[in-house]
C-alpha cells in the first residue's frame, strides 16, 4: 500500500516547526505505524536527510511512550490502543495520514514528534508514592482488601501516563491522569495514611505545571488507550474537598 505523510517537523522548542510531506510506497498493511516511520527514516537516512524524531520505548502498548496525533486523533483511529499497536491496516491505500505531536502548554515540543512529559514525573514525585518502611513483606493475606476494591484499584493504576488525556482535552487537563495515580493507591489500605497530604500536594503540582482545568467534556477517558474512567476524577475532587474539610479543623 501507498501512504501519504505530512509529518510536523521542529528543529527543537525555540524553532517554528512546519508540516513536510513524505510519500511512501509499497508498504506491506501488517507493518505496525511505528514500523512505517522506520522505513520513512531509513529512507531518509539513506537520501542524506534528517530523520523524524518521535518516542517509543516497549512498543507494547505498555510505557506509553510513543503517542502522537493521527489525523487529529491521539494514538490514531482504534479505540484503546497506543500508537505502536496501530497497523497500517487501519488505513487505506493513498490516504493521507496527518501525524503531529501531541499539544498542551505542559508538554513542550522537544523535537518534532517528540514532547517533554516530564511534569507527569514532578506530579508523581510530589505525592505518588506510598512511604513504607522497607524489610521483609508481609504477608499477603495478613491486610485484607476485598475483590472489588483491588479491581478498581487496578483499573486506575494501569494509566500509562501516555498524555492522550492531555492532548485530547480541549483545557489541556491533566485531571484524569492525576486522579488515576491518586485514586489507585488511596483505595488501598497503604495508601490511607498519607491519602490528604497526597491529594493536596499532587493536584497543586498538577497547577503548578500549568496544566489546564477539567470542565467535565469526558474527551480524556474517550481517547485514553487505557480506558480510564472519568469516576476517578470525581474521586479526586471527593479526595481533595475531604482533605481541605479536616485541614481547616
Amino acid at each position: 500500500m501507498d501512504l501519504h505523510l505530512k509529518i510536523w517537523r521542529q528543529k527543537d522548542r525555540q524553532s517554528e516547526g512546519k508540516l513536510v510531506s513524505y510519500d511512501l510506497k509499497e508498504l506491506n498493511p501488517h507493518m505496525s505505524f511505528l514500523e512505517m516511520l522506520d522505513t520513512l527514516n531509513e529512507k531518509l537516512i539513506t537520501e542524506g536527510d534528517e530523520p523524524v524524531e518521535f518516542d517509543h520505548d516497549c512498543r507494547e502498548g505498555i510505557c506509553g511512550q510513543c503517542g502522537m496525533m493521527i489525523n487529529g486523533i491521539a494514538h490514531g483511529p482504534l479505540k484503546n490502543t497506543t500508537t505502536c499497536q496501530l497497523h497500517l491496516r487501519s488505513f487505506k491505500d493513498g490516504e493521507t495520514v496527518l501525524i503531529e505531536p501531541f499539544r498542551a502548554e505542559a508538554f513542550p515540543v522537544k523535537k518534532d514528534l517528540k514532547i517533554d512529559r516530564s511534569a507527569f514525573d514532578r506530579i508523581i514525585s510530589s505525592g505518588g508514592f506510598v512511604s513504607v518502611n522497607t524489610g521483609q513483606a508481609p504477608d499477603a493475606t495478613a491486610i485484607a482488601v476485598t475483590h472489588q476494591t483491588a479491581e478498581e484499584a487496578f483499573d486506575s493504576a494501569a494509566c500509562i501516563g501516555c498524555g492522550a488525556c492531555v492532548a485530547t482535552c480541549k483545557n489541556g487537563s491533566a485531571a484524569l491522569f492525576t486522579s488515576a495515580k491518586i485514586t489507585h493507591m488511596v483505595l488501598l489500605p497503604q495508601g490511607k495514611e498519607e491519602r490528604s497530604a497526597r491529594v493536596l500536594n499532587m493536584v497543586a503540582q498538577m497547577d503548578t505545571e500549568l496544566f489546564g482545568h477539567c470542565s467535565n467534556t469526558e474527551a480524556c477517558e474517550v481517547e485514553c488507550p487505557q480506558g480510564i474512567s472519568v469516576l476517578n476524577i470525581a474521586r479526586m475532587n471527593y479526595e481533595y474537598g475531604r482533605a481541605l474539610f479536616f485541614r481547616k479543623k
